[in-house]
């Protein structure tokens, strides 16, 4: 049963200026350790980046949860390489998330869909 549903898209440019104005305190408030350690070791970091930002506020709207914040989203990759979602601090709890992202030079999007847990 689908509880929710969200999209977003973000302007990759828009990411490199926060990172090049804000730095690592952008980069920490917004992104799990993980995140950030998993997005060095990919060639278009700016990219990966706008595509995890895009996914978490796609997360957001599906769960329509005004109390979550940034470090209680978490996206990262399978061993395929398939983008998923973890809520961390204990949120989300009987729920699953299924994201997907894309991104081009520009632009990455993603979308999230709640499911209760089965």
């Amino acid at each position: 049963m689908v509880l929710g549903a969200g999209v977003d898209i973000t302007e990759v440019n828009r990411i490199r200026k926060a990172v090049e104005k804000w730095g690592d305190a952008f980069l920490n408030r917004v992104f799990t350790g993980d995140e950030l350690i998993n997005a060095k070791t990919r060639g278009s970091l700016y990219q990966h980046l706008a595509g995890r930002f895009a996914a978490k506020e796609a997360v957001f709207k599906a769960l329509g949860d005004a109390e979550l914040n940034w470090q209680d989203v978490e996206i990262l990759n399978d061993k395929e390489g398939k983008p998923f979602c973890k809520l961390l601090n204990s949120k989300g709890k009987g729920v699953d998330i299924i994201v997907s992202i894309s991104h081009v030079k520009n632009y990455a999007v993603a979308n999230a869909i709640i499911t209760k847990k089965s």
